[in-house]
C-alpha cells in the first residue's frame, strides 16, 4: 500500500496567537521573544522577515536589523491554549498523528484515498483548523515526511501542495540543500565545502563518496534528498517532563533573588501540573555560571503536584549547588516523571485549608492567567509572567517530543 504522509505546521504560530489577541498587530513587523540583548527571537512575522530577521536570532540583532518592529515578550498560557484546539481538532478527525512541536504535526493518511480521497481529507481538515481556530496554516503531502515536510515550507504562507508519487525528486532537485530537514548551518557549510548548494547535486552524488566525507549521516542525507524516507508517522503521546529557565540580563549573586524566582518557577510548574492533571515524582534544579559551567542536581520525591512539596525540594537543590562568590547566569527548574493523576491529600501533613487554598488560587490562574496569584516571595519573577517557561520546546502535557 503506498504511504501518504501530511505535514501540517500552524503559519508563524506565536505571532498568528497574538494577532488574534489585538487586531492591530496585523500587517506590522512582530518580534516574539525575550526582550534584553541576551533574548533570542522565538518567532517573527514576515513583515520583520524582510528585513533578515529570522527565529533564534539575538534579540539585540533583530531590532537593529528593524527597527521599527513591535516586540512582544510572549504568552507561553496563551499559545498552549491554541496549539491544544487544533490538536483536539486533528485528534477527532484522523486515524494516526504525530505531534512534533507545539505548531508542527505529521498525519498518516495511508489507505483513506479508498474512501474520501486523502487530497481532499487533508484540505478539509486544514479548512476545520482555520475556521474553528482562527489561525493561518499550510500543509505538504507526499509519500513520506521529509518530502511532505519540504512541500509545506514551499507551500506557505498560509497554502498547501501535494507532490506525487514519482515526482520526489523533480520537486526537490532545485531547492537549496537547506531545505532538507536534517540539514544544520555546519552541514550546509560542509556541504558548500563540497560545492554542494542545490538539492540536485546531492541527487546526482554517487552515494559512496558522501559516506567516505560524512559517514552515515551522508547516506542519510543522500537518501533524503533523493525522496526516501520509510520513518514512521509515530503516535502521539503525552511528554514526560516540564521546565522553565531564565537567563538573567546581567550575571547575579543576589541570592534571595534568585531563591525568589525559583519559588515562582516551582510554583508555576506545580499549576500547570494540576492544570494537566499530571504528578511528578522527580524534582531537578539547573544552574549556569559566568563562565558557561553548568551544573544540575536532581531529587526523587513521592509523586506529587502540591507547592508545599516541590518548592522546598527546589530550593533544597538549589542551595547544594549554589557556590557562594560566583555570579550567576542562568536558572532552572524541571519536573519529570510525569504520569497522570490528581496529589493524594496526605491525612498528616496536608491541612483541608491548604488545599482549598491551591483550588482557589488556580480558579483565578484559570480565569486570568498563570501568573495571576503568586507568592509574595516570587515578585523577582514577575518579570518572566510572559515569557515562554518551556524554552523553546513543545508546552507540557501537548506534544512529547521534537524530532
Amino acid at each position: 500500500m503506498m504511504r501518504t504522509i501530511v505535514h501540517m505546521d500552524l503559519d508563524t504560530f506565536f505571532v498568528s496567537c497574538e494577532r488574534l489577541l489585538d487586531d492591530s498587530l496585523k500587517g506590522k513587523p512582530i518580534l516574539v521573544g525575550g526582550t534584553s540583548d541576551r533574548g533570542v527571537v522565538a518567532a517573527c512575522s514576515y513583515e520583520a522577515r524582510v528585513f533578515g530577521v529570522h527565529s533564534a536570532m539575538p534579540m539585540k540583532m533583530a531590532k537593529q536589523l528593524c527597527p521599527e518592529a513591535i516586540v512582544i515578550r510572549g504568552n507561553s498560557a496563551t499559545y498552549t491554549k491554541f496549539s491544544k484546539i487544533v490538536t483536539d481538532i486533528i485528534k477527532e478527525d484522523v486515524p494516526l498523528f504525530e505531534k512534533t512541536s507545539i505548531d508542527e504535526f505529521y498525519i498518516d493518511l495511508s489507505g483513506m484515498d479508498k474512501f474520501f480521497g486523502c487530497w481532499q481529507l487533508a484540505s478539509a481538515l486544514r479548512q476545520r483548523i482555520i475556521r474553528e481556530s482562527g489561525l493561518p496554516l499550510s500543509f505538504g503531502l507526499s509519500i513520506n515526511k521529509t518530502v511532505s515536510k519540504i512541500a509545506t515550507g514551499e507551500a506557505k504562507p498560509n497554502n498547501q501542495l501535494e507532490i506525487e508519487e514519482g515526482g520526489e525528486k523533480p520537486f526537490m532537485a532545485p531547492l537549496s540543500v537547506r531545505k532538507i530537514p536534517m540539514v544544520g548551518t555546519k552541514t550546509y557549510q560542509t556541504l558548500c565545502n563540497l560545492g554542494v548548494k542545490r538539492i540536485l547535486t546531492l541527487q546526482e552524488m554517487p552515494v559512496e563518496l558522501l559516506e567516505r566525507v560524512m559517514g552515515k549521516y551522508g547516506v542519510k542525507l543522500w537518501k533524503k534528498a533523493n525522496g526516501i524516507d520509510p520513518t514512521p508517522v509515530i503516535p502521539y503521546s503525552e511528554r514526560k517532563s516540564i521546565s522553565t529557565e531564565r537567563t538573567f540580563d546581567r550575571d547575579t549573586m543576589d541570592v534571595k533573588r534568585l531563591r525568589g524566582i525559583l519559588m515562582a518557577m516551582a510554583e508555576n510548574l506545580a499549576f500547570q501540573l494540576r492544570r494537566g492533571g499530571r504528578l511528578t515524582s522527580c524534582v531537578s534544579v539547573k544552574i549556569r555560571y559566568a563562565d558557561f559551567n553548568t551544573y544540575t542536581k536532581q531529587r526523587q520525591l513521592s509523586y506529587t503536584a502540591a507547592d508545599h512539596h516541590l518548592i522546598p525540594a527546589v530550593l533544597a537543590l538549589f542551595d547544594g549547588l549554589y557556590e557562594r562568590r560566583l555570579r550567576i547566569r542562568l536558572i532552572g527548574v524541571r519536573y519529570s516523571s510525569l504520569v497522570c493523576g490528581g496529589h493524594q491529600i496526605d491525612l498528616f501533613n496536608d491541612a483541608e485549608k491548604t488545599i482549598r487554598l491551591y483550588q482557589a488560587m488556580d480558579a483565578l490562574r484559570q480565569r486570568y492567567g498563570d501568573r495571576a496569584v503568586i507568592r509574595a516571595s516570587g515578585m523577582h519573577a514577575r518579570t518572566i509572567a510572559r515569557s515562554n517557561p518551556f524554552n523553546g520546546e513543545p508546552p507540557p502535557l501537548l506534544a512529547h517530543r521534537k524530532q
